[in-house]
């Protein structure tokens, strides 16, 4: 099963947080939202995951990599 997170918005509203880091990469109870997500995905049973950013998407690639922390591609 495959699933795609949009994660591309810029995050005016939790300015001045995202100025140096993407929404998805802020930490509540310390791991970034989009961690929430992803570990969901894969109980769930996704095996693949397509990640849409933009505003310091290249964040993401870096903390996130290719999924494997998280069991996805």
């Amino acid at each position: 099963m495959k699933a795609m997170i949009l994660a591309a918005g810029r995050g005016k509203r939790m300015q001045p947080l995202t100025d140096t880091l993407p929404k998805p990469l802020l930490a509540v109870r310390g791991k970034p939202l989009i961690q929430y997500h992803l570990e969901k995905l894969a109980a769930l049973g996704v095996e693949q995951v397509v990640i849409n950013h933009a505003w310091l998407g290249h964040l993401l690639q870096q903390q996130l990599g290719d999924g494997r922390q998280f069991g996805l591609r």
